[in-house]
């Protein structure tokens, strides 16, 4: 497998995602849980019709991995054709303020922390695959300034640390946390288990920006896009939490087609209590 992956990191772009859409429908037809998933979170979602754009462009996130992965990190960044909303990263960092960048599954979220790598040093809280040789792969080549965090106590001090020195972290605030990392909040109005920790590192005095990086036609790149907050986040750690899940929901609506709508996000993680009615209102 590791020589395949390496093989396709030297392939163009817009052959990867052109097997990727192929790989796409090929997990739909021949997984049935990934086909319920899929289309009852987009029912959840209310935006059913973009099923079938959704499904390719799922499979073109797995396949353009080994471009964004194991290609030398200036050739990745120059795939990024278009920024829209870099002066709000620029008015963080001119403040000496920290910047907590979320990214949903969202497009190519892989590239976006490698973009701000290049200029400045990043730390991304990320779980290892179970996978051995994935895991290899996904810990190569990411440039002096990408720093890896793992989930767990010791990479939120690393987290922590970043903030504190005015640097900036990144997470995947929709992806579900283990027993005692998260509480039930909604997310497109169904309870989710969602992560506490962004609401907690937001509450460091970082700026809390919201990012992605859509997938363009043909191959032709993607455009980076930044978003601040729609409301500064107030109330208690659980208010915040359930805000931040809006703040990913008009982020999502905004691309639908590109977000990962077969993630099993609405799971009951071991050893967590399921959502009670009184958590769903």
């Amino acid at each position: 497998m590791t020589v395949l992956f390496r093989l396709f990191s030297h392939f163009p772009l817009f052959l990867l995602h052109n097997l990727g859409a192929l790989a796409g429908w090929l997990a739909w037809l021949f997984s049935p849980t990934y086909r319920r998933h899929l289309a009852e979170n987009l029912a959840t979602a209310g935006i059913p019709e973009v099923k079938w754009a959704a499904i390719a462009e799922a499979g073109k996130t797995l396949m353009e991995l080994p471009k964004i992965w194991l290609r030398p990190q200036a050739e990745v960044v120059a795939r990024v054709v278009r920024v829209s909303g870099w002066e709000l990263v620029e008015a963080a960092r001119d403040a000496g303020r920290g910047i907590l960048f979320l990214t949903p599954h969202l497009g190519c979220f892989e590239i976006t922390a490698q973009y701000y790598a290049v200029q400045r040093p990043i730390t991304v809280l990320y779980r290892r695959p179970k996978q051995a040789w994935l895991a290899s792969l996904m810990e190569t080549g990411r440039g002096a300034n990408l720093h890896l965090a793992p989930a767990d106590l010791s990479g939120v001090r690393r987290l922590l640390k970043a903030l504190k020195q005015g640097e900036a972290v990144g997470m995947l605030p929709d992806q579900v946390p283990g027993q005692g990392e998260g509480i039930w909040a909604p997310f497109f109005g169904r309870p989710a288990y969602t992560m506490t920790l962004a609401a907690r590192l937001a509450g460091t005095g970082a700026d809390v920006l919201l990012t992605y990086a859509e997938r363009l036609p043909y191959g032709a790149g993607y455009h980076l896009r930044f978003f601040p907050l729609s409301a500064p986040l107030e109330g208690d750690l659980a208010q915040r939490t359930v805000q931040l899940n809006h703040e990913m929901e008009r982020l999502i609506r905004q691309c639908p087609e590109q977000y990962l709508w077969g993630y099993n996000r609405y799971k009951v993680p071991a050893g967590v209590a399921p959502a009670s009615p009184q958590r769903e209102a």
